[in-house]
């Protein structure tokens, strides 16, 4: 796995070059989040195949792209987005996109807790809840959080502005906040204590005091 934007980047060039090797670290480091992406499009059952497509079509492109790690992780997800797309309408089914985006006009704030509280789920609950959300709200939100686009690459993959797209992942995080709040497993109350009867509690038996040692005749001493 690649660690940073710089490993992606040289890979990306190598790959480009004919290094198979580097291709598959490429694969290996973007694949997974790009997945991710292709669910909330197409759904489980069709991710794999749908990502293959992409695959397929990012090796067969790749020496027409230009461009650094971040460039080219939004490239995939164009890419990504557009077999989703076909592989959608070949089903006679397209992604019901909720919203339009000139009503988007809210300023999405600095941080969100649900951005921290993403970090800590496994992916396959993160996905089932992002896919509870409005399609658009859904799409921004895997590529700023998920896939890790910024605000200007994830508007050209979505084919929007870059404000529209802030404002949508900030209204899916929002979202997505109330619903990890819903999925938290409920905190046990403590017992109650039961009231008081009206004349109050009895009081508690005093012990008896022990008895005394009763004393024995005294042995007799002999001279």
């Amino acid at each position: 796995m690649l660690g940073d934007d710089a490993e992606l980047t040289a890979a990306v060039l190598a790959a480009q070059d004919g290094d198979e090797d580097a291709f598959r670290a490429v694969y290996r480091a973007v694949q997974p989040r790009l997945l991710g992406y292709i669910r909330t499009l197409v759904g489980e059952p069709d991710a794999e195949d749908v990502a293959s497509e992409a695959w397929l079509q990012i090796a067969r492109d790749l020496d027409r792209f230009s461009g650094d790690a971040d460039r080219f992780r939004g490239w995939a997800a164009r890419i990504a987005r557009n077999r989703s797309l076909d592989h959608l309408r070949m089903r006679s089914r397209r992604p019901a996109i909720g919203g339009d985006e000139t009503e988007l006009t809210g300023r999405p704030a600095e941080s969100d807790t649900a951005g921290d509280a993403m970090e800590a789920l496994d992916t396959d609950r993160t996905m089932s809840l992002i896919a509870q959300l409005p399609q658009d709200q859904a799409e921004a939100v895997v590529l700023r959080v998920v896939v890790g686009l910024d605000a200007k690459s994830a508007a050209q993959t979505l084919g929007k502005r870059p404000g529209a797209v802030r404002t949508a992942a900030h209204r899916g995080l929002k979202r997505l906040a109330e619903l990890l709040s819903e999925h938290q497993p409920d905190t046990p109350r403590p017992a109650a204590v039961p009231p008081a009867p009206a004349g109050g509690f009895p009081p508690r038996p005093v012990a008896a005091p022990a008895p005394a040692p009763v004393a024995g005749p005294r042995p007799a001493v002999r001279p």
